[in-house]
Formats: structure tokens, C-alpha cells, sequence
């Protein structure tokens, strides 16, 4: 039997064990570790705290909730369980509920450049940007080389337009090392390119790629010799078709370790290009559908004068993703009531399943190959509207008109801020969520500028 005086010992031992665990990847041993942990001494913060952290990664954020708030009965002043809290709360859309403990965060520990730097991230997710750049700015002040603080700072200043800075400050994103880690040739920095060869690198999302392959023709402007990009899989066929690019390899593939003078990430051409708002590399069109597959797809579609294309979700990893994406393609059905046109199915992935009474639906989902066969089906298309995912820079890249719709939550610094337009897309049109009111008041909307479009191309 154990003894009283054994059970908080041993419940230490279980939490330190759940430690171990989970810093080497095994989280189901260290799931089992936390709980035994909790068995013997209900209150074990370490325990209790882990297993927060664990829901929340895991999406399960009332349960994660739950287990914060158990560990702050007992620390009720502990700054790093308060901030975790504070940032599970913006995830769950309480803002101001967010914002009290972030300011309790600040009163316990004013020099923490964390605190001010979340509080930013909070206030610049309300749009109140004003008081967000300053709480940026004080923590760098409390210290330089805060990446976070940086990296949160180059989404305002990016939104607003105030590019130079805007990309100096993207530099501090987390970036993956694997790229310096197995190339035998620089990272590009902003050297003369006159003769040189260069390969840009994939970072993020194929909307990323596809939004800034653009950089090849810059790059070629530069002085450039050679041009190469390595992309995504799905991308590849695809990007086979930009002017200034002399190869295209895919993730995947046997990539060599040398052979360029220089490789870099993609996100980074823009500012080591100089890009200011009035110089935004702008082409109707500089990606291309291969004739062969729009003629396949012009085959397989039924007749219709009008053929309008849906996108309605995102990549469920994207971490505003429930903020971007529709719930399913029912948000859509407004726009089943304008007749005389024919809907077809974009999505991939996500939704590609998702069916609705109210849309008879043509083609997309499981019939889409990869990018370059989404992007012969959109030829055939008078129109795309999209949530903000790759299908709207895909459509955008092609030239084709394009309506976007956007959330009012932390919607992309790429789409600058008040802005019906784009300078990344000349074909496009931006429709943004109204501040109160969610999707439901926006795809009305969507639904009236539709009859009217209709009536346009009738």
C-alpha cells in the first residue's frame, strides 16, 4: 500500500515521465504518463498544464480550457500558463476575454516582451492596429531580436502597404532549415544576379508558390541567367508554363545539392527585389492552361452560356482556417437562386465531398489531377469565386475574373486593408465580410452582384 506521504512524490515522478515523453514524440505514452500523474495528486500543475497544451494542439480547445483554468487554481499568478490561456481565448473567438488576461500578463511582468507582443497580435486581430503596432514596437524595444514580435509586426505593416519595412520585418518568420542545410550554395541575399543561376525555394501553402512565381520574370530582369523553381507536386505541370522559368522540379524528386549559384525562399523575393506597393509585378496573366487539357475539359462539362466555378474551403491546417473557410457548400446556396447558370465543383481536398439540394454541380473534386488540370477546367469558365485559398490565386494567376471572398478575422496581409482590389491580380475583385454579421449577409450580397453580372454576360 502507498503510503500518503508517496503520492505527490509519485505523481512528480508520473509528470516528469509525461515530460520526457512528450519532448521525444510520443504523445499517447505521455497522455497515459499526465493522467496517472493526476490519479495521485489531481492538482499537479506540470500535469495539468501539459495536458492543456496537448488538447489545444489537437483542436480540442473547450477541453484545453479546462485544464488551464484546474492548473491556475493552484498558480493563479503563473505568466506562461495566463499567456497560453489568453492565446487558446483568441482561438475560440473571445477576444475580450483574451484581452483582460493578456493585461493581467502585463501587470505581473511589464518588461516580458511576449506579453506585448501577443497583446499586438490580439488588438491587430480586432483591428485596432494602432495600438497593436505600438505593442509590437515596445517589444522590440524590450528586445531586438524578438522574432515573434517582429514577425507579427511585418502582418500590419505588410496589410497597410508599408512594404519595405513590412518585408524587412517578414524575415523573422519561422523558416525551414532544411533548404541551407542541404544546398552547397548560398542563400540569396540581394547580390548582382547578372550571369548567375538561382532557385527559388517553396515556403507555406501552393497559394504562396502560386502568388509569387511571378519573381521568376523579375529575377530574369535582374540580370538572372538561369531561373529554376522548386515546388509542390501538384504544381509542377503547372509551372512548366511560366515565360522565365528554365526548370521546374518537384518536391519529392531527386533535387541536386549543387549546381546554382544561389537558392531562395519564395517569400523572400519580394523584398530582396525591392517590391514597394506601386512596383507589385503585375501581368494579367502569366500562368497558362495546356490547350490538350481544356480542350478534354470543354468535353466533359455539360453545355451551359454561363459557367460559374466555387471554391468554399481551405486547407483545414491553415490556422485561420475556420475563420476563412465556409462551414460547407450550403453557405453557397444564395447563389443557386440566379438561374441561367452552370456551377462547377473547384474544390479539392476539403468539401470535395460536399454536396447541397440546392446546386447541381458539375465536375471538380476527385476528377481534378493537379493544379494544371484545375487550371484547364477554369478556362472553361466565365467566373471563379472563392474563399481565400490556392483556387483563387490560381484563377488569378490564369487572368480569369475572379470574386474573392474574404473574412473579416485576420484576413491576409496580401489583400491590404480596405481594399475591393488587388495589384497581385488585375481580374480580380474583392468582397469582404462585413465587421458583424459573419458569411450569411456576404453571400446575399455575393447572390445580388451575381444577378447582375448574369444579366451583363446574358
Amino acid at each position: 500500500m502507498i503510503s500518503p506521504d508517496a503520492i505527490l512524490p509519485l505523481a512528480a515522478a508520473h509528470a516528469l515521465r509525461g515530460g520526457e515523453l512528450l519532448s521525444a514524440g510520443d504523445a499517447t505514452g505521455a497522455e497515459a504518463a499526465f493522467q496517472l500523474a493526476l490519479q495521485s495528486d489531481p492538482c499537479n500543475v506540470f500535469a495539468l498544464a501539459n495536458l492543456a497544451w496537448m488538447r489545444g494542439q489537437e483542436g480540442s480547445f473547450e477541453e484545453a480550457e479546462g485544464y488551464y483554468l484546474r492548473a491556475l487554481a493552484q498558480t493563479p499568478d503563473d505568466v506562461h500558463l495566463l499567456q497560453n490561456l489568453g492565446a487558446l481565448l483568441m482561438r475560440l473567438r473571445r477576444p475580450v476575454e483574451a484581452e483582460r488576461l493578456m493585461r493581467r500578463v502585463l501587470a505581473l511582468a511589464p518588461e516580458l516582451p511576449s506579453a506585448w507582443s501577443n497583446l499586438g497580435a490580439l488588438l491587430a486581430a480586432l483591428q485596432r492596429e494602432t495600438q497593436a503596432e505600438r505593442c509590437h514596437r515596445h517589444a522590440i524595444e524590450l528586445d531586438a531580436a524578438y522574432a515573434n514580435a517582429r514577425y507579427n509586426l511585418s502582418y500590419l505593416l505588410l496589410r497597410q502597404g508599408r512594404l519595405p519595412e513590412g518585408w524587412r520585418m517578414l524575415e523573422a518568420r519561422p523558416q525551414p532549415t532544411a533548404f541551407g542545410d542541404y544546398f552547397r550554395f548560398p542563400r540569396w541575399q540581394g547580390e548582382a544576379l547578372a550571369g548567375k543561376s538561382i532557385l527559388i525555394c517553396p515556403e507555406a501553402g501552393m497559394g504562396d508558390m502560386l502568388l509569387l512565381c511571378r519573381y521568376g520574370a523579375v529575377l530574369r530582369q535582374l540580370g538572372a541567367a538561369r531561373v529554376s523553381i522548386l515546388c509542390h507536386a501538384p504544381l509542377k505541370t503547372l509551372l512548366q508554363t511560366l515565360a522565365d522559368v528554365d526548370t521546374v522540379l518537384a518536391i519529392g524528386e531527386a533535387v541536386p545539392a549543387e549546381g546554382w549559384d544561389y537558392w531562395a525562399p519564395v517569400l523572400s523575393l519580394p523584398g530582396l527585389c525591392g517590391t514597394t506597393l506601386e512596383t507589385i509585378p503585375s501581368s494579367v496573366a502569366y500562368l497558362h492552361a495546356q490547350t490538350p487539357a481544356v480542350q478534354d475539359w470543354a468535353c466533359r462539362l455539360p453545355p451551359a452560356r454561363l459557367r460559374v466555378g466555387l471554391a468554399w474551403k481551405g486547407n483545414a491546417q491553415f490556422e485561420n482556417d475556420d475563420a476563412r473557410s465556409l462551414a460547407s457548400l450550403d453557405a453557397l446556396a444564395p447563389l443557386a437562386a440566379v438561374d441561367g447558370i452552370q456551377f462547377v465543383s473547384l474544390q479539392k481536398g476539403a468539401g470535395e465531398n460536399d454536396v447541397s439540394a440546392a446546386f447541381s454541380l458539375a465536375a471538380g473534386g476527385a476528377a481534378l489531377t493537379d493544379m494544371a488540370d484545375t487550371a484547364a477546367l477554369i478556362a472553361n469558365l466565365d467566373l471563379v469565386i472563392s474563399v481565400d485559398t490556392a483556387v483563387a490565386h490560381l484563377a488569378g494567376a490564369l487572368g480569369k475574373p475572379c470574386w474573392l471572398l474574404l473574412p473579416d478575422y485576420l484576413p491576409d496581409w496580401r489583400w491590404f486593408v480596405g481594399r475591393l482590389d488587388t495589384p497581385w491580380y488585375p481580374a480580380m475583385r474583392l468582397l469582404r465580410q462585413p465587421a458583424i454579421g459573419g458569411w450569411a449577409p456576404l453571400i446575399s450580397h455575393v447572390a445580388e452582384e451575381l444577378a447582375l453580372w448574369r444579366q451583363q454576360h446574358r
